[in-house]
């Protein structure tokens, strides 16, 4: 079978995959928030930590608590990292350096697990499965609560009541998550990923021992992809033969990163009652990844040089048995919707096929976006469509019966710029230090845009690496981290507050003035705000970048 019949026949079950399970677990997920009843574990977990789960919390207790909890995970993960020596199954090694401890503490919490060690050699097994495994779970639900509590703002009227932020991160957690990973898990085992608590020593062929490394891959790995976290159990990460044993798991592994990020749309549309505005928000991010995966495949596949010809493709840093065009789909997928997880080198993909990927992120994550974040992210900037289209007609901007007036385009205005402005400041202090040059693994356009994809995806929570930088110095521990704290509960605080105005607002009947925000034009024009405020803030780095280096190519 052709690489490209193999890659289309791929794409082809994946999309009939996600088709099939979209309204039934969308669904689910709706009824999951809407529900007023509690199972007996979780009425348990309540009582241990002392929540009422039939209290209503405010836009201002429920930031509180999202930050709150955060802050502890922060603190308890730190701990565990830089004191796993004490803890069992630590394999011998030691604890992180501090820097190197809280910049995978913050990376893990924020969603982004953006590393900068390798796995296998630097955890042990019970910081893997007891610290980031367990982040995994949590970050995805708090993604996923915030969405829903921006959802809330929607439905609500003359209130201020979000909903309760602990019973939507345990019901996440339990409903969603654990159900679905445990599932993943065996079927990811039963393709050869490994799940064990040993490493295991062999006799090399060229004579001597080598140790193979072990531990709870399965379990880690189906979380990983699940709650669009992407840190890889192994350096590798699913470029491993441990973690993507074959064209099947890597499908699967696919399948896991997409299915909740395209499937909330479908709980929007539920939830809202108005079940074609899912479906609009679903058209415009199947538009802007259905584009970059074009672009990608394009770049990757065309061979456009001799050596990719006679190679069938860019194979360079790609593994053989997924080859250009499953490398290409992986690496769009994983940008598209912040897990971070990588099957090929992004750093080898041609000029164009790693500023796709890099384009990808600098959309705000919105194509489909991360767990959670990527529907309340698309949601924002369906308030910025309307509030643009309402000064173009001159009429006063709504969405889904509520008023958009100055204090929510201010909350709008400051989340469309806080990623943005992390990302150039970042980029801008990191070029302006004196040893970023020796930590750039190429010159020129390409050594540029190793530092802009660092920062761009520390800041939008993506965690995959361009590679080729060397990130371990005190330098970019600090401010890699900074820019994932940020990154991650600016945009946060904004979303809640924005939802506490929409839900302190009444309901406005729709007139012959309300632009419909269902139909293929409005989806239109969000996919081309969208990519006007990415083209206007990023252009200049991307023409140092992955532009200049095409160019010279």
């Amino acid at each position: 079978m052709s690489g490209e019949t193999s890659g289309l026949l791929t794409l082809a079950t994946l999309v009939v995959l996600l088709a099939v399970v979209y309204v039934p677990f969308g669904d689910h997920m709706a009824r999951t928030f809407t529900s007023t009843s509690h199972t007996r574990v979780e009425k348990r977990i309540y009582r241990l930590i002392g929540v009422d789960p039939d209290a209503a919390q405010t836009s201002r207790s429920y930031t509180l608590s999202v930050l709150g909890f955060s802050l502890v995970s922060i603190v308890l993960l730190f701990a565990i990292l830089v004191g796993q020596r004490a803890l069992p199954f630590d394999r011998g090694l030691p604890g992180m350096p501090w820097d190197m401890g809280l910049n995978t503490a913050v990376s893990f919490v924020t969603n982004t697990n953006w590393q900068s060690y390798g796995g296998e050699s630097t955890l042990g097994f019970a910081a893997q499965a007891g610290g980031l495994a367990v982040q995994n779970f949590l970050s995805a639900a708090v993604g996923i609560a915030v969405a829903v509590a921006l959802l809330r703002g929607f439905m609500r009227t003359r209130s201020d009541d979000l909903g309760n932020f602990w019973v939507d991160l345990v019901r996440g957690t339990l409903r969603i998550l654990l159900p679905v990973a445990f599932v993943a898990a065996i079927l990811l085992v039963s393709q050869g990923v490994i799940q064990n608590l040993a490493d295991h020593t062999v006799n090399a062929v060229a004579g001597g021992t080598q140790v193979i490394p072990g531990g709870p891959v399965a379990s880690q790995e189906a979380i990983k992809e699940l709650g669009t976290n992407g840190g890889g159990f192994f350096n590798a990460n699913s470029a491993h033969p441990f973690e993507n044993p074959n064209p099947f798991s890597n499908l699967v592994e696919m399948f896991l990163i997409l299915v909740i990020p395209i499937s909330l749309t479908r709980t929007a549309g539920t939830m809202l009652g108005h079940r074609r505005q899912g479906l609009a928000i679903l058209g415009a991010m199947t538009v802007m990844i259905g584009a970059a995966l074009t672009v990608a495949t394009w770049a990757e596949v065309g061979g456009h040089s001799q050596a990719a010809r006679l190679a069938g493709g860019a194979m360079e840093g790609k593994e053989t048995q997924f080859g250009t065009w499953a490398s290409a789909m992986f690496g769009v997928f994983t940008t598209g919707t912040s897990t971070g997880a990588v099957n090929a080198s992004h750093d080898s993909f041609t000029p164009a096929g790693g500023g796709t990927v890099l384009v990808n992120m600098m959309l705000g994550e919105v194509s489909p976006g991360g767990v959670g974040a990527g529907i309340y992210g698309i949601l924002v900037m369906a308030i910025l469509t309307v509030f643009i289209a309402g000064l173009m007609v001159g009429r006063t901007p709504e969405i889904l019966g509520k008023k958009i007036g100055t204090k929510e385009m201010t909350y709008v205005a400051l989340y469309t710029l806080s990623v943005p402005a992390i990302v150039l400041v970042g980029i801008g202090s990191a070029i302006a230090l004196g040893g970023t040059p020796d930590a750039m693994g190429n010159p020129g356009g390409h050594g540029f845009s190793e530092v802009v994809y660092a920062f761009t995806s520390a800041a939008n929570n993506n965690g995959s690496a361009f590679g080729g930088l060397t990130v371990t110095s005190h330098f970019f521990q600090l401010s890699l981290a900074a820019a994932m704290l940020l990154g991650r509960f600016v945009p946060i605080v904004l979303v809640l507050a924005l939802a506490g105005s929409l839900a302190r607002q009444g309901k406005v009947p729709t007139t012959a003035g309300t632009l419909p925000t269902h139909t293929p034009l409005f989806t239109g024009l969000l996919v081309g705000v969208i990519l006007l405020i990415t083209g206007l803030t990023f252009f200049p780095a991307l023409a140092l970048g992955p532009l200049a280096e095409a160019l010279s190519s």
